[in-house]
Formats: C-alpha cells, sequence, structure tokens
C-alpha cells in the first residue's frame, strides 16, 4: 500500500502593520477575511519601520507586539509574528516575503491591506514581482477626498465587499494623549 505523501500547502494571509496599537478593526477585517477567503492562518506582521512612515510616534517594537499577541489569544486561526525585527531596516514587504519562503517552504502567502495602500502600491519594492506570485486581499476604507481611481489591475489583486471601518490607530493615541477613555472607541461599520 502506498502513503500519499503530497500534502497541500497551508495558506497565510499576511497582515502587515504597526499595530499602534492594535484594535477592534483590525480583529473585525482580521476575521473576515478568514471567513471569506481560504486561509488557514492570518498573521499579523508587527513591521518596525514602514519605509513611508516616519517612526517618531512608534511604540517600541516589542511593545507592540506584546500587546498583538494579547489581542489575538482567543482566536486561534490569528497569531501575531515579530519576523521583520530581524530583518533590516526599513522593512520591505518583499523582502520579507522571501524570507519567510525560505523559512516556510510549504506555505503559500497572500497579502491583506487596506485600500488606501493600493493607492501607493505601486511604489513598493519589487510590486511586479509582488503582484505576480502573490494574492493581494484589499479591504475598503473611506477617502476624505474622492476615491482615486486604481493604479494597479491584476488578478490577484481582489477587493474585498468587507465592512469599512471608521477607526484609526492614530485617533486612539490621540484620544489617550487627551485622557479620553478609548475603550470604547467609536467606530462606524458600514
Amino acid at each position: 500500500m502506498t502513503k500519499n505523501t503530497s500534502n497541500p500547502m497551508k495558506k497565510i494571509t499576511l497582515f502587515f502593520g504597526s499595530f499602534n496599537p492594535i484594535h477592534i478593526g483590525h480583529l473585525i477585517l482580521a476575521n473576515y477575511v478568514l471567513e471569506h477567503s481560504d486561509a488557514d492562518e492570518l498573521w499579523f506582521v508587527v513591521s518596525p519601520q514602514n519605509p513611508f512612515k516616519e517612526k517618531k510616534s512608534l511604540l517600541k517594537d516589542h511593545n507592540r507586539f506584546d500587546m498583538v499577541q494579547l489581542a489575538l489569544q482567543n482566536y486561534p486561526k490569528m497569531r501575531a509574528s515579530n519576523i521583520e525585527f530581524s530583518l533590516p531596516k526599513p522593512s520591505y514587504t518583499i523582502d520579507t516575503l522571501a524570507y519567510l519562503k525560505e523559512k516556510y517552504p510549504d506555505f503559500s502567502f497572500s497579502l491583506m491591506m487596506g485600500e488606501d495602500n493600493l493607492e501607493n502600491l505601486h511604489k513598493w519594492k519589487n510590486v511586479e514581482t509582488l503582484i505576480k506570485n502573490h494574492q493581494i486581499l484589499v479591504y475598503p476604507r473611506i477617502f476624505e477626498k474622492e476615491k482615486p481611481p486604481q493604479k494597479l489591475r491584476h488578478e490577484n489583486i481582489v477587493l474585498l465587499k468587507a465592512p469599512i471601518i471608521e477607526l484609526s490607530a492614530t485617533e486612539i493615541r490621540t484620544m489617550i494623549k487627551d485622557g479620553k477613555n478609548c475603550f470604547f472607541p467609536k467606530f462606524l461599520i458600514i
């Protein structure tokens, strides 16, 4: 009798961010992706330095990672990743993906991002390779001005019909700074 040794690849969706701090909006979107895609797990990749953002208002890397771990305690299909902490700074998604593929050759990786990040995706390092080799799941965002036209189109870029969540880590940090209660922050799901 021959044993079947072929295992299907484990499908991981990566949610990159500073998570400064992680909030309920992140969890709602992550849960939506897990429930509406073929992902086996969703990893919150805590980024030490986004090349498009200043680091001045970031909490320490390990504090943000610890907050993400605490927030995910009751979600068995979600996990915190500090993989970028040991990689060169600033963090480039394509480099992180290459490292992850080498470390986990039996996993396939997709990305999840907000529509606002899609607007700037054409500026990312090796974006053509990124899009060619990885599915990108895009959740909707509210734009203050008119929504810009989508610059990049590809069969691997999938626009989700996820809820629109009007809540930001910036708003939470401002509330904390102003001494306001942010344990039940206002957010809107459309």
